[in-house]
């Protein structure tokens, strides 16, 4: 019982419940954060639990990828480097990087090779060729 009350005493700093909407999903993920962690950080764990709750759409794992936004910054993201306790704040926003889209679909974006083309176009002659045979 000693050591639970001093293990308590030792450990003042603030805890915050934060809660973060992450934008096209249904709803913000909340959970709770020492006000002196790191908004890189806040963004690695938001990443994390919206994984591990199996949400979609799927964000992928790189934190470097997203921006966190406060109400009170406006358009402005958040510093990687702030405190997540220095904007006295509770809510944010997470969305990827502008642009980041644009890189993400092109490299997703499945490449047609010549051997899966000419699988399609043999199976649409085929059946062509099985229609116009059978009149």
């Amino acid at each position: 019982m000693l050591s639970k009350q001093k293990k308590n005493q030792g450990d003042k700093r603030n805890r915050l419940l934060v809660s973060v909407t992450v934008m096209g999903s249904a709803g913000p993920i909340r959970f709770v954060v020492h006000e002196e962690e790191l908004v890189a950080n806040v963004i690695d764990q938001v990443l994390k639990c919206y994984a591990r709750e199996g949400r979609l759409p799927v964000l992928g794992s790189k934190p470097d990828n997203f921006v966190l936004y406060s109400p009170i910054a406006g358009t402005e993201a958040l510093s990687p480097a702030d405190t997540i306790g220095s904007f006295g704040v509770r809510n944010f926003m997470l969305c990827k990087k502008p642009g980041l889209d644009k890189a993400i679909e092109q490299d997703a974006a499945p490449k047609m090779t010549r051997k899966s083309s000419g699988s399609w176009k043999t199976w649409f002659n085929k059946s062509l060729n099985l229609k116009i045979s059978s009149h």
